[in-house]
């Protein structure tokens, strides 16, 4: 599969309004001048109040995708924020199933998107990737070569490796189904139809601007109510734009993670580049993950999620 193919990638802007104008028409010009084809450009500029848009556009922004016509071969986020939850029990979830399961698009983005990707595999078992987004990631002053390398590599490859150096010690390999994201909006979904129901998964999870004790509150919420009895291993991605300040005496993520292994008995490995920094892996959430930790390299094989055709989306239909 050629990652150089030309591609159609549509803009979906259901969060937050886009305040970095340049960075959004940057991101838009980095993407065509690599060959690729960039529709729904004014979703960029829209805006009510915080948001990209009346709830009713952004809503629409999401369930027109039922009824695109030629699919793109992308859909991407414009960026995060604060917007999908006012959305959730609006989606079309059974035209989204019918118009996308099984078909070579890829619904691309992270932070407050984690909340529609995880509705979408809750309820209409749709598999999508959470990496970067147009404002922050392809229109970031300078571009990432890591996340634009591992973005392509999981939309155009039915299977692929990533390895890391973690402080994990030796892990077995395990299976199970990979799944996760922002851990906030994790948080936002329990106790509502839009939680997936994971049975041995690999939970990967990151957050951005949260202190290491409102991590530890998240992660000791999703223990007490059994979702974290029932994953296979948990995987920490980058928590940044918090630091522990004098008054925590020492209590830090280190302390988290080691707390939370105690606790549960899980194997958590730290160390993957996935989240809010510039270098982040993507990460298709639903598809199965084989996880193995050996003399500090850890190793994550992903398989059986969609990937793109051999063509752009405008050539298959001709």
């Amino acid at each position: 599969m050629n990652p150089h193919t030309p591609r159609i990638i549509h803009l979906i802007a259901p969060s937050g309004y886009c305040h970095n104008q340049p960075a959004a028409a940057l991101g838009i010009q980095r993407l065509q001048q690599a060959g690729h084809q960039v529709t729904n450009q004014t979703v960029t500029g829209r805006r009510f109040q915080r948001f990209a848009g009346s709830d009713a556009e952004r809503l629409q922004d999401i369930n027109a995708l039922a009824r695109l016509s030629p699919l793109p071969d992308i859909v991407l986020a414009v960026r995060g924020g604060y917007g999908v939850t006012r959305l959730m029990d609006q989606i079309d979830y059974a035209g989204l199933r019918q118009q996308l399961q099984g078909k070579p698009v890829a619904l691309c983005g992270h932070s407050d998107f984690t909340a529609l990707q995880l509705a979408l595999l809750a309820q209409s078992g749709l598999i999508t990737f959470s990496g970067p987004m147009l404002c922050g990631n392809f229109g970031a002053p300078e571009l990432s070569e890591f996340s634009w390398n591992h973005f392509w590599q999981a939309l155009t490859s039915p299977e692929f490796t990533l390895r890391w150096a973690s402080s994990t010690p030796t892990l077995p390999t395990l299976s199970g189904t990979l799944w996760g994201g922002n851990l906030a909006m994790i948080m936002t979904l329990i106790g509502t139809p839009w939680m997936p129901d994971i049975d041995n998964g690999i939970l990967v999870i990151e957050d951005v601007n949260e202190h290491p004790f409102r991590t530890e509150r998240m992660l000791l919420q999703l223990h007490q109510c059994g979702i974290l009895a029932r994953q296979r291993a948990i995987i920490i991605g980058s928590f940044t734009g918090c630091k522990p300040s004098d008054y925590d005496n020492g209590f830090g993520f280190a302390t988290v993670w080691q707390r939370m292994r105690e606790l549960t008995g899980l194997p958590i490995v730290d160390g993957l580049d996935f989240g809010h920094d510039q270098a982040t892996v993507t990460l298709p959430l639903g598809a199965q993950g084989t996880l193995s930790v050996a003399r500090g390299q850890a190793s994550l094989r992903i398989s059986g999620h969609p990937v793109l055709s051999a063509h752009a989306a405008s050539e298959t239909e001709r």
